[in-house]
């Protein structure tokens, strides 16, 4: 699809009411007028394939039209995913239970599908184990539907329960991940991943950027529940760059527990890279995948894996303060 075609597609289906909430955003946060953003959004979409939350995440009103080149915006992502990744092999990502079963080398933590199928006893099995667990829907991203559930949730028995499970939405209920003390000293409320980008890429293979997610109060760490992310320098694990959330706040210091976040190091950063390369190779259909890595006392552990990597963290403006994004970085392993 061309570029122009993208953006008359996008056109049809634009929140125009959000957009123009945007614009007022930008026009405080730039200075510049409604119409001259309105236009220069409208100039990006052709030209860059950026929508307006691209525009805002990238602060693309600051940069000149050779740092633009540099954003991977929407329609560049989309159309990297689709030459990278068959749809017939997205199965095995999408649905957590299938992920699980599938790298469970990699995957150590108990857990059980939910559907009609689900014995009571192997529910009653697990839950009778914790004192908390965690249930997500099969399907899914940005955190949508996670719930963390206590023994008081399962008080009245398995058969209540799992009615609740399902009437929750929920399609797979699982242990909860102990994170390595190192990295609930950053946020304590939730598991901060760090996401991995692998590429098998027709110049070479390897790990195109890495990010920490880091929680902000809520269980999940995701930066569309108000977490925030850093970047991680792929060679030695520690962060480079301030934390960022979607709405452009940056911080130096985690807000909740004054934690610096430039600086901090990874635990197990060489076993999560290789841990990540190896499981590329499981499926080498799919080149580029997005892992979620949770690094605990024993070692770095799969939390999923996204078969349409997000843009958003890969672009957030106070992570390239030279103006110059990462699709260089993609340069480096396809040509775009």
């Amino acid at each position: 699809m061309s570029r122009f075609n993208y953006f008359i597609n996008r056109l049809k289906k634009i929140d125009w009411k959000a957009m123009w909430k945007t614009t007022g955003l930008l026009k405080k946060r730039s200075g510049k007028g409604r119409l001259w953003l309105l236009t220069d959004m409208l100039r990006c979409g052709i030209k860059y394939n950026a929508g307006y939350i691209d525009y805002k995440i990238a602060q693309m009103y600051k940069l000149n039209d050779e740092q633009r080149k540099t954003v991977i915006t929407r329609g560049i992502s989309n159309d990297i995913v689709r030459r990278m990744n068959p749809k017939e092999y997205w199965h095995t990502f999408d649905d957590k239970t299938e992920f699980n079963t599938f790298f469970k080398e990699w995957i150590p933590r108990k857990w059980i599908r939910i559907d009609d199928n689900t014995s009571t006893d192997d529910l009653f099995a697990l839950c009778r184990n914790f004192d908390a667990l965690i249930g997500k829907p099969l399907e899914g991203s940005s955190g949508v539907g996670i719930q963390k559930y206590t023994s008081e949730d399962w008080k009245d028995g398995p058969e209540a329960f799992l009615a609740r499970l399902k009437k929750d939405g929920i399609g797979i209920l699982e242990e909860i991940v102990r994170q390595h003390p190192k990295m609930a000293a950053l946020c304590p409320t939730s598991v901060n991943t760090c996401r991995i980008a692998t590429l098998l890429g027709d110049k070479q293979q390897g790990i195109v950027y890495a990010f920490l997610r880091i929680g902000n109060g809520k269980v999940m760490d995701n930066v569309d529940c108000g977490g925030m992310a850093s970047r991680i320098n792929i060679e030695t694990g520690k962060l480079s760059t301030v934390g960022a959330d979607k709405q452009g706040n940056t911080f130096i210091k985690h807000p909740m527990t004054d934690t610096s976040i430039i600086g901090f190091q990874i635990p197990y950063w060489e076993e999560a890279k290789k841990m990540c390369m190896e499981a590329a190779q499981k499926i080498p259909q799919m080149r580029f995948i997005a892992w979620d890595v949770a690094i605990t006392e024993d070692g770095p552990t799969f939390i999923e894996g996204n078969s349409f990597p997000s843009h958003a963290i890969p672009q957030f403006a106070a992570h390239y303060p030279d103006g110059i994004g990462i699709l260089p970085e993609f340069e480096k392993f396809i040509d775009l």
